[in-house]
């Protein structure tokens, strides 16, 4: 969790005793203690009153569903683009193939002595 690692707690350890010094450093980490505790609790009570107001409606699969880490963006991007896309895809090989992408036509080289040229409904 947090990519603390056995190496980085003993490293925080060993700072806060340097720090805190060793005679008040339990106090200090009950009164840790107590804030983390407070927090999950705090956490968990959030969680229940989010189930208590939501009543029947509340399906936590429903809300797993909604998760933006699950959506694909290349199946977004194509259902977006495309009309007739299908819109029950699971996966790349259901999904239906790209339309192919043309490449820019070069454009002659412009006279360096002809006017620039102007756009009136741009302005």
């Amino acid at each position: 969790m947090f990519g603390l690692t056995f190496e980085k707690l003993l490293l925080v350890g060993v700072v806060a005793v340097l720090l805190i010094g060793p005679e008040r450093l339990p106090h200090y980490s009950s009164l840790f203690a107590k804030f983390v505790r407070n927090i999950r609790d705090m956490a968990n009570g959030a969680k229940e009153r989010l189930k208590e107001e939501m009543g029947d409606d509340y399906d936590p699969d429903e809300w797993k569903k909604l998760d933006p880490r699950q959506y694909d963006p290349r199946r977004i991007i194509r259902e977006a683009l495309i009309e007739d896309a299908p819109t029950n895809n699971t996966g790349p090989a259901a999904a239906a193939p790209l339309p192919a992408v043309t490449a820019p036509t070069a454009r002659a080289p412009r006279d360096k002595d002809a006017a620039t040229p102007f756009d009136l409904e741009s302005t």
